[in-house]
């Protein structure tokens, strides 16, 4: 392995649309949301451990989820813990990033990931990273991102377009500039997105050498490149976290697609794979990504029986004996003695029934 490969793991969010199984305390990336005996965080880990050696994958987190992340993670060292004292978006996330591997390895190259993505082919997945490190280390002034090849009008995701301007000019017939990046269209437009054949989902997995990244940050962010910077001797040593502690109240919250990927121009490229992905976001799409009966459920639970039920996602602890009756297209999700009952259609309600809990119960059931 090379040891100046370098990888970030993103596994700081709360997972709100997938109340109640994701809560504060344990937010979807440290779930089993699949079923396969690994959590999100521990699928994610296991991938890239195949080509970044271990010393070398960050896990970026909030401080409070220090010691699930220990308990899932038991092999990576507490100096790889990146522990955010608050939440500021994904910008400052990735600039302390930045200067904690600048501190061990100037010349490294970076991916950057969410902990809490499916992978379904990881062996051509592993392909397109590897073949990104290789780009990274060869132009040291560009910044790549991974497109997915749309197969639906998907309004969920962002979406990346190609430059087929410069498409010819390119070491790789997959690797080719960006042109612009869209955030969620309506419907409509993603229809055109999809018939264009100009458009690729936007993964937010991203790969760069440090040195390109650091670059883009001090032209674009110079303000949250400075505020970390001043920590250039304390990364590393005891004296980190009180940094980090004063740094994150200074700093602004900004996205990194929108503070640095929609800023740069003429060197952000994009890798256009298709390698069965999914950002999991929602319950809608994690029963796309599930097994399914001859009716069309998704159902998890030993003691769950379904009568006259069909296209709906069922989640019920073995502890508890469920019997549902009638439901087309709902999603029936129990945990922590918190029953949730919505139709598949009207998911995104689910933010809105969560903050109206809160004010009406407190934070005791979110």
């Amino acid at each position: 392995m090379n040891s100046n490969n370098f990888c970030v793991i993103m596994a700081g969010g709360i997972g709100s649309r997938f109340w109640p199984l994701s809560r504060n305390h344990r937010p979807k990336q440290f779930l089993d949301i699949l079923g396969t005996g690994r959590t999100m965080l521990q699928q994610t880990f296991d991938r890239f451990k195949q080509i970044i050696p271990t010393q070398n994958i960050l896990i970026v987190s909030h401080q409070d989820y220090y010691s699930l992340i220990k308990e899932q993670l038991p092999e990576i060292e507490d100096n790889n813990i990146l522990l955010e004292p608050e939440r500021k978006n994904t910008a400052p996330c990735i600039a302390y990033a930045n200067h904690k591997i600048n501190a061990i390895n100037p010349n490294a190259n970076i991916i950057v990931s969410p902990a809490d993505h499916l992978i379904l082919n990881t062996t051509e997945f592993l392909r397109v990273i590897t073949e990104c490190l290789g780009f990274a280390q060869k132009n040291q002034t560009s910044l790549l991102t991974i497109g997915i090849k749309p197969n639906r009008p998907e309004t969920g995701y962002g979406y990346i377009q190609i430059d087929k301007r410069n498409i010819n000019d390119q070491e790789s017939a997959e690797i080719t500039k960006v042109r612009t990046f869209t955030e969620k269209p309506d419907l409509e437009m993603a229809k055109i997105f999809l018939e264009s054949g100009e458009y690729f989902w936007n993964s937010g997995v991203f790969i760069w050498s440090l040195h390109a990244i650091q670059s883009a940050f001090e032209k674009h962010q110079p303000e949250i490149d400075n505020l970390f910077k001043e920590g250039k001797n304390k990364y590393n040593t005891i004296e980190e976290k009180d940094f980090i502690r004063t740094t994150y109240s200074r700093s602004k919250s900004i996205s990194i697609d929108f503070g640095i990927m929609e800023k740069v121009e003429g060197s952000v490229y994009v890798f256009c794979s298709d390698f069965g992905w999914s950002d999991l976001g929602t319950w809608g799409s994690l029963y796309e990504n599930s097994e399914k009966d001859e009716l069309q459920n998704s159902i998890v639970g030993s003691n769950t029986f379904t009568f006259n039920t069909k296209n709906s996602i069922v989640r019920i602890g073995d502890n508890k004996l469920a019997v549902i009756q009638g439901l087309d297209n709902y999603i029936v999700v129990e945990a922590d003695n918190i029953l949730l009952i919505c139709k598949k259609d009207d998911e995104q309600e689910i933010k809105k029934f969560v903050n109206d809990i809160s004010i009406k119960k407190g934070t005791a059931y979110i």
